[in-house]
């Protein structure tokens, strides 16, 4: 089991907190650096200083960085129109030296885009289909060839599909819950496909349903990493636990229903249920950034384990 930093910026961090939180992760051997992609804080949270955006944080942390790899979970589809979004991705890779994964979906927070004046389409799932035809063509097309699209939302003519990744094949997040689209978009063009916030028994049924369409388009069911997101919430006694949650407004007791809480043994246990239905990576959502010490906690005592 492989684990990752999950990071949700827009609840409140700059990028200088961001990148001291990446950096610690690198240097405890974590195997990659994510970001979500919002522009507004949710819940409670007041979001101060403000929003970073995540490509142009990526960007900064590719350099700074050198092991780590570097994700979005997910960059939404509504922010951003799929060739310039293709553009920034590949140079960021090429920025990292190959350490990118493209993590995407469909954009869902309708008061982020009031926010900040960005449209909230409707059929945000048929123009997102038509956003991973494009952004995948443009990086398979051959130097030298053209790519051309000519969708409902969103045409092409002649482009010349530059610039390319630096990796050969760059891996592609799908997630969900979608009972039908979704496990066919993961196996038509993802690599990785992820269960966020459920269950075990929820993610099994999930993972079946992704499984069989890969099948269907005759790609071996293991030609895709599968993958959870969850809350975490690791102290080395009770009051620990208690204490860390209290810091991200949460009970202890609904973490470990609902999220990887308690003792490092507790965690390892939750942790190899969800390896039982195939899971081979687990997004750690860290919602305290400043407390690195939860990070060194988690290396020494969880991830050895693994």
């Amino acid at each position: 089991m492989e684990l990752r930093i999950f990071t949700e910026p827009q609840q409140g961090a700059s990028y200088d907190t961001l990148l001291r939180v990446a950096k610690a992760a690198e240097d405890l051997e974590f195997a990659a650096f994510f970001r979500s992609d919002h522009y507004l804080a949710m819940g409670a949270a007041d979001g101060l200083p403000g929003p970073t955006d995540a490509w142009i944080t990526l960007a900064g942390l590719a350099r700074e960085t050198s092991r780590i790899r570097l994700g979005t979970l997910v960059t939404a589809a509504t922010f951003r129109l799929p060739g310039p979004l293709a553009i920034q991705v590949a140079q960021v890779d090429q920025m990292s030296g190959g350490r990118v994964e493209f993590g995407f979906g469909t954009g869902w927070f309708a008061e982020e885009h009031r926010a900040y004046g960005i449209p909230f389409p409707e059929h945000k799932f048929d123009r997102f289909e038509e956003q991973l035809a494009i952004i995948t063509g443009l990086w398979s097309t051959k130097p030298g060839d053209t790519f051309s699209y000519d969708g409902e939302h969103f045409q092409l003519s002649d482009s010349p599909a530059l610039p390319k990744p630096a990796q050969e094949r760059m891996p592609v997040l799908i997630g969900g819950s979608g009972a039908v689209r979704t496990p066919r978009l993961a196996a038509q063009y993802a690599t990785e496909f992820n269960v966020p916030f459920f269950s075990v028994e929820e993610t099994a049924k999930r993972f079946d349903r992704v499984r069989a369409a890969v099948e269907r388009v005759g790609r071996p069911a293991d030609d895709m990493v599968y993958s959870n997101a969850l809350v975490v919430c690791v102290g080395a006694n009770d009051a620990e636990v208690a204490r860390r949650a209290a810091a991200i407004g949460r009970e202890p007791a609904e973490l470990k229903e609902n999220g990887l809480a308690g003792s490092p043994a507790e965690v390892v246990d939750k942790i190899g249920r969800y390896a039982e239905t195939g899971s081979s990576r687990i997004y750690l959502q860290m919602l305290d950034l400043s407390d690195l010490d939860h990070l060194e906690l988690i290396a020494a005592q969880v991830q050895s384990q693994l």
